[in-house]
C-alpha cells in the first residue's frame, strides 16, 4: 500500500540526515531513502567537523541515523527509481517496487568523482590519492606530495595550497600546458618543482604509494598524490521534474555540474529542495550538514504556510 509522508529525503549522507533530523524534530513525517553509496566511504576519517573531528565516515552516518530515528524518522535502504509530480505532491518509486507519496522532496544524492585514468589512482582514492587539502592535508604533512595536473591552471592552485603542508611538492603536468610565466614564477618562489611528460602510473608497495612513474620510465618518489577530479552531480532522478544539472566553471574550465538552487536549497521546481554536493561540489561534510539543516527548516516553513492556507480555507 502507498504510504504518505510530509517529506521524502533522497540520500542518507550528511546533508540528507541533517535535513531529516530537522524535519523529524519539527514533528514532520519523514522517510529517508538511502542507496548506501557514500562518496567518502574510502576515507578513514572526517575532518573539520567541529565536535566530531576524526570520526570515521560510517560511524558519523550511524550516529545520524540513530538521531533521526529517535524523533520518529523512518528509513528504507535502496534506490529511488523515479520521481513524479502528482496532485498531492510527488510519487516516489522505489527499486523494490513500492511507491510512496511526499508533499515535499529533499534530494541529497551527492556527486560522482571522475578521476584521472591513471593506473593506481582509483585504487588509492581517499587514502593517499587526495584532492582536498582541508580534508587530508594535515595527514600528509611533511611528506613528499605529487600534484597530478588534470584541469588546466587549477593544478597550480592545488600545488600552492598543499605547499602549506609540505616543503616537498612536485607538480606533474601530465600533458597539460605548462604554467604561464606568472604562475611559473609563483611555483618557483614556493620551491614547487614542475615535471613535464605523461604520467604512466602510480607506484604502490606495501599498500601505499611510493612514487609516480612517468611514460619515460622515470619514477619520482612520492608518498601522496593530489588529483583534481571532475565532480558530476547525481541528478538523473530530477530530470523527470524538469531539473537538469548545469556546468560548474572555474577559470573557464568545466570542473563538474550541480543543480542550481537558492540559499535555502529551493530549486526552480516548487516543492523540491537540494542540499549537499548535488548542489555544490565544494561542500565538505560539515557544510553539507549545515545545508541540510537550512533546507529542512525551509521545507518545514513551506509546509506550515500550506497547512495554514488550508486551515483558513476550512474555517471560511
Amino acid at each position: 500500500m502507498e504510504r504518505n509522508y510530509d517529506v521524502v529525503v533522497v540520500g542518507g549522507g550528511a546533508a540528507g540526515l541533517s535535513g531529516a533530523l530537522t524535519l523529524s524534530r519539527a514533528r514532520r513525517s519523514v522517510l529517508v531513502v538511502d542507496s548506501g553509496e557514500p562518496r567518502n566511504a574510502p576515507a578513514g576519517h572526517v575532518h573539520n567537523y567541529l565536535g566530531r573531528e576524526g570520526t570515521p565516515p560510517g560511524r558519523l552516518l550511524a550516529i545520524g541515523r540513530d538521531e533521526v530515528a529517535s524523533y520518529g524518522g523512518e528509513f528504507t535502504d535502496g534506490a529511488v527509481t523515479s520521481l513524479t509530480r502528482v496532485d498531492d505532491g510527488f510519487r516516489v518509486a522505489l527499486a523494490d517496487g513500492r511507491e510512496v507519496v511526499a508533499r515535499r522532496l529533499l534530494v541529497a544524492t551527492g556527486l560522482v568523482d571522475e578521476l584521472p585514468d591513471v593506473p593506481g589512482v582509483a585504487q588509492r582514492w581517499g587514502r593517499d590519492v587526495l584532492h582536498c587539502p582541508y580534508c587530508h592535508g594535515y595527514e600528509v604533512r611533511d611528506q613528499a606530495i605529487g600534484v597530478l595536473a588534470t584541469v588546466g591552471p587549477l593544478a597550480v592552485h592545488q600545488a600552492l595550497l598543499f605547499r602549506q603542508w609540505s616543503e616537498d611538492v612536485v607538480l606533474f603536468l601530465n600533458g597539460v600546458d605548462a604554467p604561464d610565466p606568472e604562475r611559473a614564477e609563483q611555483l618557483a618562489a614556493r620551491d614547487v618543482r614542475v615535471v613535464a611528460g605523461e604520467v604512466a602510473a602510480l607506484e604502490v608497495e606495501d599498500d601505499r604509494i611510493t612514487g609516480v612513474r612517468l611514460a619515460s620510465g622515470e619514477v619520482v618518489p612520492r608518498r601522496a598524490v593530489v588529483v583534481g577530479p571532475r565532480f558530476w552531480a547525481r541528478a538523473d532522478l530530477l530530470a523527470g521534474l524538469g531539473l537538469e544539472p548545469v556546468e560548474q566553471l572555474v577559470e573557464g574550465h568545466v570542473v563538474g555540474t550541480h543543480i542550481p538552487a537558492d540559499p535555502t536549497g529551493a530549486t526552480k521546481e516548487p516543492g523540491v529542495w537540494v542540499a549537499g554536493n548535488v548542489a555544490g561540489a565544494q561542500a565538505q561534510v560539515i557544510t553539507s550538514a549545515a545545508a541540510g539543516l537550512t533546507a529542512g527548516a525551509a521545507i518545514n516553513a513551506d509546509l506550515v504556510a500550506e497547512d495554514t492556507r488550508r486551515a483558513v480555507a476550512r474555517r471560511r
